[in-house]
């Protein structure tokens, strides 16, 4: 089957079938649902980034606090004192 003869064959059932029935309030309720999306994407969005600024606040408080990049003070030789 050519290119001509697949055009002709979707032509004719597309011709053949009847267009749906469409309700006519579809579109203002597709574009409803669709800002309701849009306004809960936005607000999931911006509370992972509200998450995410708390998280790195809170570990820079934990790092400048902990100095976890210091080595602890050896506890096995007594500190040498009086020499």
């Amino acid at each position: 089957m050519n290119l001509s003869e697949r055009e002709a064959t979707v032509r004719r059932m597309l011709e053949r079938t009847p267009a749906p029935v469409v309700p006519p309030d579809l579109y203002g309720e597709v574009v409803r649902r669709g800002r309701r999306v849009q306004r809960r994407a936005r607000a999931v969005r911006r509370l992972l980034w509200l998450a995410l600024l708390g998280a790195v606040v809170v570990f820079a408080v934990w790092a400048a606090t902990a100095r976890p990049w210091v080595d602890p003070p050896s506890e096995t030789t007594p500190p040498l004192t009086g020499w």
